[in-house]
């Protein structure tokens, strides 16, 4: 009696051992571990790049808007304005962001914006016919549209400027909250120097 003829099993029906589900498990575990070291790369490049726009913006640079039009026309209330907080070299016509207490904000800090017309050891002297003298030179400034006239019953001058004092003032001379209504701004008020502007109407 011939033997029967049987053909191979179907290695797609032959049933699984116990090796084969070892090797599937450990290709899962292995799929597992690479989603996880993806996730886990992700995570640290975000991280990464929340520290170095922190360091950035709250370290090295800032970013504010021009809360008035005190600085008109160079720049208009409402454009955001981009300052470098390193600068300690400040000097005359820089335009600086300052925070600072004034007579009528009480306890408050107000943001301005103004430019440095006379550093330290400078003596800042503005007569009642509009003229800006630093050191008894009259100041020539080509790009301001209105005339220089003191504040009455805020700044006496002359004024001299000691160490770590600015005198700033409003582009718009008419009105422009500046050194001639709270005195001079010290080092610690100054947030920083003015690299560039965005216009409000280019947003």
């Amino acid at each position: 009696m011939s033997p029967k003829n049987t053909a191979p099993a179907d290695p797609e029906t032959q049933a699984e051992t116990p090796e084969d589900k070892t090797q599937d498990m450990m290709k899962k575990l292995k799929r597992s571990e690479k989603s996880v070291k993806r996730y886990q790369f992700f995570v640290l490049r975000l991280l990464l790049l929340l520290l170095v726009l922190w360091v950035l913006f709250f370290k090295i640079v800032g970013l504010t808007h021009m809360p008035s039009g005190d600085m008109y026309p160079r720049i208009d209330a409402g454009d955001l304005v981009l300052f470098y907080r390193l600068d300690k070299n400040i000097k005359a016509q820089d335009i600086l962001v300052i925070e600072k207490t004034t007579p009528n904000s009480g306890d408050a800090e107000q943001l301005y914006i103004s430019r440095v017309v006379a550093v330290p050891g400078d003596t800042v002297q503005i007569n009642e016919f509009g003229g800006l003298q630093v050191n008894g030179n009259t100041m020539i400034e080509s790009n301001i549209f209105y005339s220089t006239q003191p504040y009455n019953g805020y700044t006496t001058y002359p004024i001299t400027l000691g160490p770590g004092e600015y005198f700033v003032l409003a582009d718009s001379r008419q009105g422009g909250e500046d050194s001639r209504f709270f005195g001079p701004v010290t080092t610690d008020e100054i947030k920083g120097a003015v690299i560039t502007i965005v216009r409000r109407s280019n947003l």
